[in-house]
């Protein structure tokens, strides 16, 4: 699998171009299960994994941890540490335990300020067994603490040698704009890649929508990597929309459920059809393809799951195909 470079200076490291989503890996997916997936993808040439520290909290009566634990028994059994980078994510998990966490205020998340972050970074360390995080993201932008204090936080674990790249997700492009600028300001570590939800499908217009990756963000990481402007990648989640592309009761989700969206779905299946190929893996050779490479995190709940992802590696768009997608 082909590896592509995140991060800036010495904390850079290389990752593959698909990442291994882990979400509920030690609940929906038992941990043999995920021990094959994890195999597979390894085996496959995969080196990417991302996880967070509120994981399966949310919908499977979880603590949190149980991917990060998942995983940390996986490295401690197969002692592949070295040939892995493990992304994991703070600053979203419940602030109260006794209230309930929403999307909308009051939202009930711990936040990104600094005691927040060197907390549960090294609470993460100790679920996963390790003692770096090769990347470490704000789970959700946190307004309400100064940039200075969470983008410094960051820096410190830097400098470290707890974190190899700080990230950010679910944050609009101008607050990452002004958080790498306060990191030039402070003459720490700016982050260094953004997670947002994205794929083939687009949702409708609204005037404030912070979780998905626009033309704006994708702009504006195709500028990075020159001087004075470090690199950022971008990584999105939910690239198949959750199943939604392939099964009928899955509908399309967050906002994205209108005509335009249920078109290009249509066409994604011609295509499909056409390559002799599955949608799923039109829908990441898309992205894969496009003019600003985006890493897909692809969940898997089995291995034939995974295997199916992994087809997409070899699936070429021509240019008469990507215009037929895009003109959808």
């Amino acid at each position: 699998m082909q590896q592509r470079t995140i991060g800036s200076g010495p904390t850079s490291t290389d990752v593959s171009v698909l990442c291994l989503g882990t979400m509920h890996f030690g609940t929906h997916t038992p941990r043999e299960t995920a021990f094959e997936v994890l195999d597979r993808f390894v085996d496959a040439g995969g080196t990417f994994l991302d996880t967070a520290n509120n994981y399966n909290a949310w919908d499977a009566g979880g603590h949190g941890h149980e991917s990060e634990d998942v995983i940390g028994a996986w490295l401690a059994s197969r002692g592949l540490r070295d040939q892995v980078r493990i992304a994991t994510k703070c600053g979203a998990a419940k602030k109260d335990p006794a209230l309930p966490l929403s999307g909308t205020p009051p939202t009930n998340y711990q936040g990104l300020a600094a005691e927040t972050i060197h907390r549960e970074a090294a609470t993460s360390l100790r679920h996963l067994g390790v003692d770096r995080l090769d990347v470490l993201y704000g789970h959700v932008d946190d307004r309400d603490t100064a940039l200075e204090e969470t983008v410094g936080a960051f820096g410190k674990l830097v400098v470290d040698g707890v974190v190899g790249v700080p990230g950010i997700s679910n944050v609009t492009t101008w607050r990452v704009v002004e958080a790498r600028e306060t990191a030039a300001r402070l003459g720490v570590e700016p982050y260094g890649v953004v997670q947002q939800q994205g794929g083939y499908v687009y949702p409708s217009p609204t005037p404030f929508r912070s979780n998905w990756v626009t033309g704006g963000m994708l702009d504006y990481a195709a500028s990075t990597g020159v001087d004075g402007r470090p690199p950022l990648a971008v990584t999105v989640y939910s690239p198949l929309h959750q199943g939604a592309y392939t099964r009928a009761d899955k509908p399309l989700f967050g906002g994205a459920d209108h005509p335009s969206s249920r078109r290009r779905v249509e066409v994604l299946h011609e295509v499909a059809r056409d390559l002799g190929a599955t949608p799923n893996q039109v829908a990441l050779a898309w992205l894969l393809g496009g003019p600003t490479p985006v890493i897909p995190i692809v969940g898997a709940h089995s291995v034939a799951q995974l295997d199916e992802s992994l087809g997409a590696l070899d699936l070429v768009l021509d240019d008469s195909l990507r215009v037929r997608l895009d003109e959808a």
